[in-house]
């Protein structure tokens, strides 16, 4: 069985990395086939042939990243603060590539133009072991809200 707390760890140190914001970082915890999933309906089956919030492969994270540290940006006239909760981590079994499927419910605060937003809901990690760690090859991350309307985010949850 998977070290349940190595898992804990992993997700912590990735909320870690958005946090900070150092996306940077956070990059580095992808896969180079990895893929960022924000789906826009409650049980949306796929993300290809379904509109999503967000669908990002790693050229699309890429694209973000650069735009979020340019330094004529337009995030970097406002300052972005987040606070990531993360509980209920529990392990699913393994995907037909054999990777780990870890689930989780989330909590993110956002502060950005003087403005807090509430993001809760539920992560879906598919993590590939890296040495004694993991990398991520794919997360969905299910808003329980994602069928409202949603302002722009300034950063990945």
């Amino acid at each position: 069985m998977t070290d349940l707390r190595k898992i804990e760890q992993f997700l912590y140190d990735e909320a870690d990395l958005l946090d900070n914001p150092d996306l940077d970082g956070w990059m580095t915890l992808y896969t180079e086939d990895g893929t960022y999933w924000l789906p826009a309906i409650e049980n949306q089956p796929d993300p290809l042939n379904h509109i999503s919030l967000i669908y990002d492969d790693r050229v699309m994270m890429e694209v973000r990243r650069r735009n979020f540290v340019h330094p004529r940006a337009a995030s970097k006239d406002h300052q972005v603060r987040s606070s990531h909760l993360i509980g209920n981590v529990r392990v699913q079994g393994t995907n037909d590539q054999g990777d780990l499927v870890v689930t989780s419910n989330f909590q993110a605060l956002v502060f950005y133009r003087d403005e807090q937003r509430a993001f809760g809901g539920k992560y879906e990690h598919h993590l590939v072991t890296a040495g004694d760690s993991f990398r991520i090859r794919h997360k969905k991350v299910s808003l329980i809200n994602c069928d409202a309307p949603q302002k722009s985010l300034t950063i990945y949850l």
